[in-house]
C-alpha cells in the first residue's frame, strides 16, 4: 500500500519539500496507525528544513536531525486525525479514535497520510468540540506555555504582559492565562489588534504607536512568547515578579511520561469553551511550499494548518 507524504531529501528552502507516493506505514505490536487529516507548518518545521540552529546546538542537531542530509524525511510536529489500526499491544485507543498529537517525541510525519504512533507518547483523543484542523494546532504551543506558566503559579487578579501576543504561542498563551483569572496585557502590531481583543485581552498596546515600556504599569509576570524583549521591557515587573522566556524557560522536551497529560488538560480547556483555535490559513498538501514561504515571513497570525488529503 502506498500514501501520499512532503518529503525532503536535503537541507535548504520551501523548495526541497516535494509531494510524493511512499509506502504506507505498519503499525508495530505498541503502534497505532493514524489517518492524518490535519498537520501545521510549526516554525520549528521551517528551521529542521533550512537546519537553522544557534552554533551552540549544531552538533546536536546534526546528530539528532542528520549530519549531511535529513534522517527523518517528512516534517510535521503535530498532526490530528483517526485511528485506523492498533497493535496487539495497545491497550488506551481503539481502531475510530479521533486523536491529536505532538510528534516531537515519536518521529515526526504529521505531513503524510499516515502515521505510526506508540501508544506511550504525546497523543490524546481531541477534543470533542474542534475540527482536525483546529486541534492539530493545540499540542505544540499548548504543552510549552503550559510548561513555562508552572514557573509563574499565576493567580487570579495578577497582572500579565505577553510580548508577541498574536503569533501561536502568544495567542495559546494568552487564554490559559485568562483561564486562571489574570488580567493580561497583549503587545502586537496594528493589524493582530481586534484578533487579540476578541480572545479577551483585557489591554492591547500596538507597539507600533506606542512605546509599551513608557506606560507606568507594573506587572506580575512578563511573558516573551517572541524571545525578542529587550531589557528595558523587562524593568516593567514589580519586585516580586517573574519574567519568562518562550526560549529559557520551556525546560527542554522532558520524557514524553512528563509531557503527554497536558493535552489532556488542553482539551478540557477547549472543551469548556475557555480556548479555542486561532487559523491564520489553511494550505494542501500541495501548496506546502507556499506555506513555508509564508511562515518564514513572520508575519503569521497564530497557526498555519495543512489539510492532508
Amino acid at each position: 500500500m502506498i500514501m501520499k507524504a512532503i518529503v525532503y531529501e536535503k537541507y535548504g528552502p520551501p523548495e526541497v519539500l516535494q509531494l510524493k507516493e511512499i509506502d504506507k506505514p505498519v503499525p508495530k505490536d505498541n503502534e497505532v496507525l493514524i489517518r492524518v487529516y490535519a498537520s501545521t507548518v510549526h516554525a520549528g518545521d521551517v528551521r529542521m528544513r533550512k537546519f537553522d540552529v544557534p552554533p551552540a546546538e549544531w552538533l546536536m542537531a546534526k546528530f539528532f536531525l542528520g549530519i549531511f542530509k535529513p534522517r527523518r524525511k517528512i516534517l510535521g510536529m503535530e498532526l490530528a486525525g483517526e485511528i485506523k489500526e492498533v497493535g496487539k499491544d495497545v491497550k488506551q485507543f481503539k481502531k475510530g479514535d479521533q486523536v491529536y498529537a505532538s510528534t516531537l517525541w515519536s518521529n515526526f510525519g504529521g505531513y503524510a497520510e499516515y502515521n505510526c504512533m506508540p501508544e506511550d507518547k504525546v497523543l490524546a483523543l481531541k477534543p470533542t468540540n474542534m475540527t482536525y484542523e483546529e486541534a492539530t494546532t493545540i499540542p505544540n504551543s499548548g504543552i510549552t506555555v503550559l510548561k513555562i506558566l508552572r514557573k509563574a503559579n499565576i493567580q487570579k487578579g495578577q497582572k500579565v504582559l505577553i510580548y508577541g501576543v498574536s503569533g501561536s504561542t502568544g495567542v495559546t498563551a494568552l487564554q490559559i492565562v485568562k483561564s486562571y483569572g489574570a488580567e493580561v496585557t497583549g503587545v502586537c502590531s496594528t493589524s493582530n489588534i481586534e484578533m487579540v481583543k476578541s480572545l479577551g485581552a483585557d489591554k492591547v498596546i500596538d507597539y507600533k504607536k506606542e512605546d509599551f515600556t513608557q506606560s507606568g504599569e507594573k506587572y506580575d509576570v512578563i511573558f516573551d512568547a517572541v524571545g525578542k524583549m529587550d531589557k528595558s521591557g523587562k524593568e516593567l515587573l514589580k519586585k516580586t515578579g517573574i519574567f519568562l522566556d518562550v526560549h529559557k524557560d520551556s525546560g527542554g522536551m522532558g520524557k514524553a511520561s512528563e509531557v503527554r497529560g497536558y493535552l489532556t488538560i488542553l482539551k478540557e480547556l477547549c472543551e469548556a469553551g475557555k480556548f479555542k483555535a486561532v487559523i491564520d490559513k489553511i494550505y494542501s498538501m500541495e501548496e506546502i511550499v507556499e506555506a513555508h514561504e509564508y511562515v518564514e515571513t513572520g508575519r503569521k497570525k497564530g497557526n498555519v494548518v495543512i489539510k492532508i488529503t
